[in-house]
This record gives C-alpha cells, sequence and structure tokens, in this order.
C-alpha cells in the first residue's frame, strides 16, 4: 500500500528564535523544491518570518490568521483548500497557526475541531501542513489535543496518541442556552419572521449594511437547513454574549459528515452549501449534532463601542 502523501506536523516551540529556526527552513525548503508556499499565522509570527525570509518573503503567500481563519471553521475551505486548489497538480507547502493565546474559551473547541478534521480533508491530497504551537503560552490541554490531531511531532515527545477522531467527539458537546434569550420556533411557515427577528437585533446593534446582509443570508441558509434536513422545523434563539450576537438555530437533524460546511463548492455545482456559507460569513460557528438534535450557533462581532454606549 502506498504512503498517504499528505504530511501533517505539529512543531512544539518557545519563542521567537526557535519558531524562525524551523519555520524559515521549511519555507525555503519548499520553495527550492519549486513548491507553492503559503503562511498563515497570527501577525507577530508573520512579521518574524516576513523578517527572516528577506526578498524570498514575495514568493510567499502571506496571511493573517486571526483574520481569514477567525471563525475555524473557515479555515479548511477558505485558507488551506483554496490555497491547495489553486495550484492543482502540484505538492503545496502551508504553515497554519490556528491556535494561540489570544484565542477565548467558546472559539477553542472550534480550533481543535478544525485540527483534526484536516487530517479528513487532505487525506491523499500531495500537501505538508505545518502546525506550529506556542508551549510557552498553551495550555496543557491544548497542547495534548494537538498530540492527539497531528500524526507527527516535531520539538516534544508523544505523551497523548495520535487519535483526532476523539478530538472531534470530545469537542462536541451541547451548547447551553442563556434564560434570557429570545426563543421562535419556525416552520415553512414563518421562517420569514425568524429571520426579520435576527435582522432587527442586528439593526438594534448597530451592524452595518453589509454585515447585516451577511446575518440575513446566514439566518436563510441555517432555517432552510432545519427545513430540508432537520425535520421540517427548528427553533431560532437569539442573544448576546460580551461583545458578539449570537444566533442558534436546534433542530431534529443529524450531521454524519464531519466535513460538511468545511469542503470548497464550485459554485455552478448544483447542491447545498449552506453551512458553507455559514462558516464563512460568521466570526465564529459551533456545532453540537447527535441523532436527533443538531444545534448550529453563529457569533458576529458586534460595532465597536455599541454595547458601551
Amino acid at each position: 500500500m502506498l504512503a498517504d502523501p499528505f504530511v501533517h506536523p505539529a512543531f512544539f516551540y518557545r519563542g521567537g528564535r526557535e519558531y524562525a529556526a524551523v519555520t524559515v527552513p521549511f519555507v525555503r525548503a519548499g520553495l527550492t523544491a519549486g513548491e507553492p508556499v503559503a503562511v498563515a499565522v497570527p501577525p507577530a509570527n508573520l512579521k518574524l518570518l516576513e523578517h527572516e525570509l528577506g526578498p524570498q518573503a514575495e514568493r510567499v503567500e502571506l496571511i493573517d490568521m486571526t483574520v481569514a481563519g477567525r471563525n475555524p471553521g473557515r479555515i479548511i475551505p477558505a485558507v488551506l483548500r483554496d490555497f491547495a486548489d489553486r495550484h492543482r497538480g502540484m505538492r503545496v507547502r502551508i504553515i497554519g497557526e490556528p491556535v494561540w493565546a489570544g484565542r477565548s474559551d467558546s472559539e477553542y473547541p472550534a480550533c481543535a475541531q478544525h485540527e483534526a478534521l484536516i487530517n479528513r480533508a487532505f487525506a491523499g491530497r500531495r500537501a505538508t501542513i505545518l502546525c506550529p504551537y506556542d508551549a510557552d503560552v498553551l495550555t496543557p490541554e491544548m497542547l495534548a489535543d494537538a498530540e492527539r490531531n497531528h500524526p507527527v511531532l516535531w520539538g516534544r515527545e508523544r505523551t497523548a496518541p495520535y487519535a483526532p477522531d476523539e478530538v472531534v467527539a470530545r469537542h462536541n458537546r451541547p451548547l447551553p442556552v442563556p434564560d434570557d434569550a429570545t426563543r421562535l420556533r419556525f416552520d415553512r411557515s414563518n421562517l420569514g419572521e425568524a429571520r426579520q427577528l435576527a435582522a432587527e437585533l442586528a439593526v438594534r446593534l448597530g451592524f452595518s449594511e453589509p454585515r447585516l446582509h451577511d446575518v440575513r443570508l446566514v439566518m436563510a441558509e441555517l432555517g432552510a437547513n432545519s427545513l430540508d434536513h432537520g425535520g421540517g422545523a427548528g427553533e431560532l434563539r437569539l442573544w448576546i454574549d460580551d461583545d458578539r450576537m449570537v444566533c442558534e438555530v436546534a433542530d431534529t437533524g443529524h450531521i454524519v459528515d464531519p466535513l460538511v460546511g468545511r469542503r470548497p463548492v464550485d459554485p455552478r455545482t448544483a447542491g447545498s452549501r449552506g453551512l458553507l456559507i455559514v462558516n464563512l460569513l460568521s466570526d465564529l460557528v459551533r456545532v453540537h449534532t447527535r441523532e436527533g438534535l443538531t444545534t448550529i450557533r453563529a457569533y458576529f462581532e458586534v460595532p465597536s463601542g455599541i454595547l458601551s454606549a
């Protein structure tokens, strides 16, 4: 049996010097081999790599992961697969750093699941994706998840088994809803009312027209998913969580394919792409699914200063 051409190592580093000592040769080796190279990391490390690479940085696609990967569910389709698919027929080399110290508690489970699902998304693909982890600032639990999600480790002895499916399952937890959330049961007769309810909250929170359009579209896709795949009905829940508007839909469906919403789809191809649109437009997406119940929660950052005014 031929070995899988996909390589997915995790690199555990301490400090900028150690980071550069591994990532810069990794990038340069790819350029020497004629491989397209992308670097998607937080700004400080992006600036470090750009400085260390010098003129060679112009040959690398540099991506601010705190922007492109704010929602971890967006990283596979809009960052990793997007880059790889633009270079079909070639082996690609990517550095992706989706977990950093500034990630919130609500974001981290989605990060861990994302890293686990890279293995499925790139199985059989000619790609190397190196994922750096800052061992000085990330928690022991985060580093243990990194071990479980990566078949190869650099800079760390393995203390946890390679078990990405276990990581996906462990973070597939029920999502508590606050008591004061606004709720509305909907079906085909009143889906428009559910969309309007979400839009009205976004207007009160001062969302710009382009962002208001995103909220409407996300709610339309979540509602359509419930009608088509979730038993023909669902429940909308709305509330404000710190500085984010939360739009959640629960229904009786069950998502059995963990890569749903993470595969790029040619717009000319017929078929559902609702959860992909939700991932592309939302600042964070959390999903809990089991037989007879799926909850999809989309977060939108509230415009600065609105809640404190």
